[in-house]
């Protein structure tokens, strides 16, 4: 299995628009980071989790030219906006996209997407299938099954995903730990981790080597990176040896 990482950002992104900080300013290509979303190959096919705004950019810097599903994982903007741009792989691939999200996702595609799911619609919008997810395991179309983990964003529900031995969670700041167990055995574990100090919805630096110490694979990955973190290098600088900073086009093999 291969994971690309399309975007290790906050929402935002980095650089911040407007900010001259050090880490905005920073010439290191590893500090610009487009919002949070992540690609990975099984049995040939390209599935990715959460079509950002910066969706349409990551397909083209990565030249992919087939992609079989979107998972999203919930339904703020930095991580549903870029769902427009599946009907470029419409026209090529000839069918509809599937995609696979939660009752309180779909709400929102609805809301959003309107011009999609409206009874009036027309030659050109995307055109996607929608697929019911819980908390309970399910079937990507290769046949290969994802273990959804549950967390809180604050108060919302938000789906990590477990496949195979490869582990995502993004935009956690609670995780139980019944879904701790279902993370545990995982080689390569890639998790949100905002910055140092406090905040009310994602992990800080600590509270996601806590999570990582608990479940100890075999390398983790800190992804949803904001400006007030610090630049690749200083971050990487504060890391145990088997914990790195994910940067947008990281490649990892499994």
């Amino acid at each position: 299995m291969k994971i690309v990482v399309l975007g290790s950002g906050t929402s935002q992104g980095v650089p911040v628009i407007a900010c001259n900080c050090e880490v905005c300013l920073s010439e290191d290509p590893k500090d610009n980071r487009l919002r949070t979303s992540v690609m990975f190959t099984v049995n040939g096919e390209n599935y990715v989790i959460d079509s950002g705004p910066d969706f349409r950019q990551q397909m083209l810097r990565e030249k992919v030219q087939s992609l079989r599903a979107l998972i999203f994982t919930h339904e703020h903007k930095d991580h549903v906006a870029g769902m427009d741009d599946v009907r470029a792989f419409n026209f090529k691939e000839k069918r509809d996209m599937e995609v696979f999200a939660s009752t309180q996702v779909q709400e929102a595609l609805h809301r959003e997407f309107h011009y999609i799911f409206g009874g009036n619609t027309y030659p050109g919008i995307p055109k996607v299938n929608l697929n019911t997810i819980t908390n309970e395991k399910f079937l990507l179309p290769c046949g290969e099954e994802i273990t959804p983990i549950q967390v809180l964003h604050y108060k919302m529900p938000v789906l990590g995903f477990r496949i195979r031995n490869f582990s995502y969670v993004t935009d956690a700041k609670t995780i139980a730990d019944e879904e701790i167990e279902k993370l545990k055995g995982s080689e390569v574990l890639i998790v949100n981790a905002l910055r140092r100090e406090e905040h009310i919805s994602h992990f800080t630096k600590d509270e996601a080597l806590e999570l990582i110490a608990k479940v100890k694979p075999k390398k983790a990955y800190l992804t949803h990176i904001s400006h007030m973190f610090g630049t690749q290098e200083e971050i990487e600088n504060e890391l145990p040896e088997n914990v790195f900073v994910a940067y947008d086009g990281l490649e990892i093999n499994i």
